[in-house]
């Protein structure tokens, strides 16, 4: 079996939770030190060997669309005046590596935002990757670790992975928890990944209610198969198309896994932590210029 080489990015949110910041620019293009957030998971799934990205976008929001695009006449000029070095770090993106972009035409959820992308997809399995999760890229190789390690276990039996990472207590309310068959129930945080089965998933419990301490991260590989319970799955909370259900749906009929994660990852939606980020991704470029 091959490793997915297919990943989904979705970018068609509005990122309410960075207003005032996101009513002009895009979330997904706001700094984290010298880059742009989405730049640091681009990275990551090329890094992870990941060749075909698809980033599913809003009429609203093609400046993403043209970040990754090359502006032929900035190139030249830069070159004119001897700043070759500048002009290749924005022409990043290796040859071999493809971006292109479909629409998510109706804010229905992450799950049908998914599947806007099958028209490019196809039959190939595929990884999704959340904008508004970037892993650290300064720690050793964590960034790239945990998306190639998702991808090679899925190669093995093409049973889906989804990302976990232990959480305090205090936060478990935050998140998608998940439910573990026959595991212990709070689990430490290593620097190895593991994978191993999950029934299920809990959305946001209260912590005494919680069947683990594993949240779910915004990295997953899955399996084809998904594509066809988003396209007959039922719109739920407020008339979308849940992800979690169809996740449910392979969990029933072909198993699916959590894959517990090494590093540290920042939620760069949400504008208290978007800040934290920025302050210690800031340093870190800053460190770089020395």
């Amino acid at each position: 079996m091959t490793k997915p080489t297919y990943a989904v990015i979705p970018t068609a949110g509005f990122g309410t939770r960075m207003l005032p910041l996101s009513k002009a620019v895009p979330k997904e293009l706001l700094p984290l030190g010298d880059k742009p957030a989405i730049q640091y998971v681009i990275e990551e799934a090329i890094a992870s060997g990941i060749k075909n990205i698809v980033l599913v976008n809003h009429t609203q929001k093609v400046a993403i669309e043209n970040y990754f695009d090359i502006n032929s006449e900035l190139d030249t000029q830069l070159r004119t005046k001897g700043k070759d070095n500048l002009a290749d770090s924005l022409n990043f993106l290796p040859n071999d590596v493809s971006i292109v972009s479909v629409r998510q035409g109706k804010p229905l959820g992450l799950g049908h935002a998914v599947l806007q992308a099958r028209s490019v997809v196809g039959n190939h399995h595929f990884a999704v990757l959340l904008p508004d999760v970037v892993l650290n890229p300064y720690t050793t190789d964590y960034q790239s670790q945990n998306l190639a390690f998702m991808l090679d276990e899925f190669s093995k039996n093409e049973h889906s992975q989804i990302l976990v990472e232990p959480v305090a207590n205090k936060d478990i309310h935050k998140y998608g928890i998940a439910r573990l068959d026959g595991k212990t129930k709070t689990l430490e945080k290593t620097e190895q990944n593991q994978s191993f089965a999950v029934t299920g998933f809990v959305e946001k419990p209260k912590a005494d209610a919680a069947p683990s301490n594993l949240a779910v991260v915004g990295r997953y590989v899955f399996n084809n198969a998904i594509f066809e319970f988003l396209q007959n799955a039922k719109p739920s909370v407020g008339g979308e198309i849940q992800l979690t259900d169809a996740i449910d749906a392979l969990i029933s009929t072909q198993g699916v896994n959590v894959v517990t994660m090494a590093g540290d990852s920042f939620d760069a939606g949400d504008m208290t932590s978007y800040m934290q980020a920025f302050m210690y991704f800031a340093k870190q470029a800053l460190g770089k210029t020395k």
